[in-house]
């Protein structure tokens, strides 16, 4: 048998690449690790974890399908633990990004109930980021 230990990457199918790259990059402090350009892939760094951009007009984007948009999204959203979260540095770094983000909520999570925020990046795919648990 095995055991999950986190997650590894997740995949999102863009139609902006640009856009998501300055998003994640530098809204989120996210680096970019390695390009496949022939196949439409850039993999960002995002802690222990990926999160790989895969153009809808590249090789591996072509077989999604149509583009997420308002009518359908590659998903609900994602979370990311971030550290430390302070509620008026993140806004006020969202903020110098253009990037609006919600309430901050005490939501549950992989390490229990705690604080968190939600936002969207620039084609709707929604994120949460999330802090510590309550101690």
């Amino acid at each position: 048998m095995f055991r999950i230990l986190d997650i590894d990457h997740l995949v999102l199918r863009v139609g902006r690449l640009d856009e998501m790259l300055h998003f994640y990059c530098d809204a989120l402090g996210c680096t970019v690790e390695r390009r496949q350009e022939t196949i439409g892939l850039v993999q960002l760094r995002a802690g222990r974890s990926l999160i790989d951009l895969v153009t809808i007009d590249g090789k591996l984007g072509r077989a999604g399908g149509a583009a997420p948009g308002a009518e359908g999204r590659n998903l609900d959203h994602f979370c990311l633990r971030v550290e430390p979260f302070d509620e008026a540095a993140i806004r006020n770094h969202l903020a110098r990004h253009g990037v609006t983000a919600g309430a901050i909520e005490s939501r549950y999570g992989a390490e229990g109930e705690g604080p968190s925020i939600y936002l969207a990046d620039p084609e709707g795919n929604g994120i949460e980021l999330k802090g510590p648990p309550d101690a």
